[in-house]
């Protein structure tokens, strides 16, 4: 937008049609087994809920099979489905591939992941000649070292022994020697890792990351017959999901590429990898696994964005995990997303929306609800909405739902639904009120693409001491977020996210391809090495006037200053005018769109929360479920919000602060006369509060019930109804637990079981699904009596407790296909439900 926009034309842009923002869908294809009428009505569903696009992903049978994977006959389902997709304005993506990581029966010996693996044998005195044999098929002794000791002991001063190939495997020169000595044998392993979830006739190897032939071969089989089958013009993005490719660090060709890359040569070095500490143990581990990094840019991201160009698609990636990849990878490919919330905490979704940021990419998307409110079919739109929220917090401005499960009309129970995500689809009782969290989700993701981006502190990954770190044979991990996410945790981010601030990551690579203008503050913490590149940008920033603060770092670049975790929040303060005049449970998004500051506040609390604000000039506070204007004033703005609410704050020299009425302070409650009408039966007089659950034969009802009172009201000039509070039920997200993971759940329990849709004199008044559970009804108002209804809509979630369907669905798919998934904690299904009206609503007047 240009400089000259105001408040009003940001607010009126606020309120229009933004479909490209809109959050798309997982959608899971089972089997393969779809029908064309099935696909027609799931799609419809989602465009009428405002959904932007669904991203297809073929995973594991549940029932029979009624094609194989990359059939023609899926193929032509696939295009109808994407010509359909079309005509009803959806964005179309596709996986290329099944279930993850990349791979399948294509996949040779020759192109499968491959992994260093160790054998240690302890050896007697004297001269030795050792015959090795293969101890699995496809092994290749790559080299073998002596070392003095006992196998138990750690690594050190090995040398290597001379390795020569014979009939029955290879023969292995041990010199003559005293004392107690071991025999390190390197060898190179196919992992062995299948595709994981895969749909029939996907089964196969993992492809190995790092060999462009191995990629090119994965893309002739699996994705040039999809382009081939499915027009690009109907494409909008080809998929990679996050990379989980266990164990690969080695390819066989990495001996060659290494000492061409790092200029020294690679098998002599090797047992440096089980070594810890620094020297040449830390440098020979970091050139390692940057060789590795390089050749995942090279030979896999770089390869499928060209065959992406070539055929007119873009390729958007997950580009966190093994192979190791680091901030930087992801300049390869053209879209970014991530996965993972928490605000304060160093997520994917970070590590994407930071590489967006850095290589200019506008639109950068998440993986969202993954495992929320496990099992499935337990999550609320309260649950949607507050972890989305943390995902906005975190920078990204396009959510991929996760997800939509295909499920035949006529499968019995509940149908078919995947193992390890929430179920968001028409099924859940409260869909009737999925287009509101649609619409408030859609205009926060397009306001946080316009302008740009404020960001007061850079956080610096010690991407040198990640790749040293990652060695597997010390109990590193190969994967860089993970290994950031530890050195750099909760007590260095927290203190900047509490304060109002903002943060984007930064890495070598970021430093030497980029070399982006120095913020305010930039925090270095933890490291122990610092590449000449970054260490001249640290010291230039600090001439240039930001505060360099190194954390528990072992180094100081000139100018820097060195402070604790514990420093931390005063230094901060000191270096840069915090937004927030006091540390809270809100975070914040600083956007600058023409001469107007833009800020998304979100409290992530289970408890209302309130934050001072610092403000350029006058400012408004904008109401994302209606887009109304809610406060003004002038100075710093005292913000309070509910509990998981959000709020967007626009200030600028000329936003209007004509003042906004203030609620209706009369409160009427409506204790007595409510009648309840179920499906299957008449109305009944009832008592608020109101639990379906206690009632006989209601524990496994999952829809909707309309109350009903009648009141008899004053002339109003504004009346508001107000359903209650929400009760907190915990200091905040639910712990992970078991396989379940970070399960995202909203700690609290709302005044309905879980939504509402408010009607007075039969005009429709609007629907609750967050706090605050208030409905402005002025408009159906009127003197006299006045019939009000709340339609109370649960979730799915009571039926999953009673449905007998689901376990014999697993077992026959399992006993068809063998083992491919495992249903997440069914028994829990009602754990801590009520359904129903669970307080007696106010109204809320203002007499005329």
């Amino acid at each position: 937008m240009s400089d000259t926009v105001t408040a009003e034309d940001l607010r009126s842009a606020l309120l229009a049609d933004h479909r490209d923002a809109a959050p798309m869908m997982r959608w899971w294809w089972f089997g393969p087994a779809v029908e064309r009428g099935e696909l027609d009505r799931e799609l419809t569903a989602m465009a009428e809920a405002g959904l932007g696009g669904v991203e297809v992903a073929f995973v594991y049978p549940l029932e029979q099979a009624t094609t194989t994977f990359g059939s023609p006959d899926l193929l032509a389902d696939l295009r109808w489905t994407a010509e359909r997709a079309r005509d009803l304005g959806l964005r179309f993506d596709v996986t290329l591939g099944s279930g993850w990581s990349y791979g399948g029966p294509h996949v040779t010996p020759a192109h499968a992941a491959r992994g260093l693996r160790w054998d240690r044998r302890e050896i007697g005195q004297g001269p030795h000649a050792l015959r090795v044999a293969a101890g699995f098929p496809g092994d290749v002794l790559v080299a073998a070292h002596l070392a003095p000791g006992s196998a138990q002991e750690p690594v050190a001063d090995a040398v290597p022994l001379t390795v020569t190939a014979a009939a029955d495997g290879w023969r292995v020169d041990v010199p003559d020697g005293a004392g107690t000595r071991h025999v390190l044998l390197a060898w190179s392993r196919p992992t062995g890792q299948q595709v994981k979830r895969a749909a029939a006739g996907a089964e196969g190897p993992v492809l190995d990351h790092y060999s462009a032939d191995a990629t090119r071969a994965h893309l002739a089989a699996v994705a040039d017959p999809i382009l081939d089958a499915v027009p690009a013009e109907l494409i909008d993005s080809v998929f990679c999901d996050s990379l989980e490719v266990y164990h690969a660090d080695w390819t066989p060709d990495l001996p060659e590429e290494f000492e061409r890359r790092r200029g020294y040569p690679l098998l002599p070095e090797l047992p440096l990898l089980l070594q810890r500490g620094g020297g040449e143990a830390h440098r020979f581990r970091a050139d390692y696994h940057r060789t590795l990094v390089e050749l995942y840019e090279e030979r896999f991201v770089a390869v499928v964005r060209a065959w992406a160009a070539e055929r007119g698609v873009r390729f958007r990636l997950q580009g966190y995990g093994t192979p190791p990849a680091t901030l930087s990878s992801y300049r390869h490919a053209d879209s970014f997303e991530g996965e993972g919330w928490g605000w304060t905490e160093l997520t994917a979704t970070r590590w994407a929306s930071s590489a967006a940021h850095h290589y200019g990419r506008d639109v950068v998307s998440a993986e969202a609800w993954t495992w929320v409110r496990s099992p499935s079919f337990r999550a609320t739109p309260l649950d949607l909405l507050a972890e989305a929220h943390e995902h906005l917090l975190n920078g990204v401005t396009l959510l991929i739902g996760h997800g939509w499960p295909y499920s035949p009309q006529d499968a019995p129970g509940l149908g078919w639904f995947f193992y390890a995500a929430g179920c968001l689809d028409d099924r859940n009782p409260w869909w009737p009120t999925m287009p509101e969290l649609v619409r408030r989700l859609t205009r926060l993701s397009w306001l946080l693409r316009q302008g740009e981006g404020v960001a007061d502190v850079a956080v610096h990954v010690p991407t040198q001491d990640l790749l040293a770190d990652a060695a597997a044979g010390i109990g590193g991990s190969l994967d860089c977020w993970r290994e950031a996410n530890l050195a750099i945790g909760a007590d260095v981010l927290g203190p900047v996210r509490r304060a109002g601030l903002d943060y984007r990551l930064l890495d070598d690579d970021v430093v030497e391809h980029v070399a982006p203008a120095p913020p305010a503050v930039v925090l270095v913490p933890g490291a122990r090495t610092l590449p000449p590149a970054t260490r001249a940008w640290l010291e230039d920033a600090a001439r240039a006037g930001s505060t360099v603060l190194t954390i528990d770092a072992a180094v100081a670049p000139a100018g820097s200053r060195a402070v604790t975790t514990a420093q931390l929040p005063a230094a901060l303060r000191e270096a840069v005018e915090a937004p927030f005049a006091t540390d809270a449970e809100i975070g914040s998004v600083h956007r600058r769109v023409g001469g107007l500051d833009v800020r998304f506040l979100a409290n992530t609390a289970a408890v209302p929360s309130r934050v001072t604000a610092r403000t350029e000039g006058p400012w408004q506070r904008w109401d994302p479920a209606t887009g109304e204007v809610t406060h003004t004033g002038t100075g710093p703005a005292d913000v309070e919000l509910e509990a998981y609410q959000a709020t967007v704050l626009v200030s600028g020299r000329d936003v209007d602060t004509t003042p906004v009425a203030p609620e209706p302070a009369e409160a009427l409650p409506l204790e007595a006369g409510w009648q309840v009408a179920f499906p299957d039966a008449p109305a009944a007089p009832v008592t608020l509060p109101h639990r379906w659950e206690d009632e006989p034969g209601r524990s496994g009802f999952s829809g909707g019930a309309t109350y009903t009172v009648a009141v008899t009201l004053p002339a109003t000039r504004r009346a508001v109804l107000d359903l209650g509070p929400a009760t907190s039920l915990a200091d905040g997200p639910s712990p992970q637990r078991g396989m379940v993971g970070p399960s995202f759940r909203a700690a609290v329990r709302a005044p309905v079981g879980e939504v509402a849709q408010v009607r007075v004199n039969g005009v429709d008044c609007g629907a609750v699904i967050a706090p605050p559970y208030r409905v402005d009804v002025s408009d159906a108002v009127r003197e006299g009596e006045n019939v009000v209804d709340v339609t109370v809509h649960n979730t799915a979630a009571n039926a999953l407790a009673h449905d007998t369907e689901i376990a014999a669905l697993v077992e026959r798919t399992e006993a068809r296909y063998g083992r491919r998934f495992v249903m997440q904690e069914l028994d829990r299904a009602l754990e801590g439900v009520s359904s129903g009206l669970l307080t007696v609503p106010t109204l809320l007047l203002e007499r005329r």
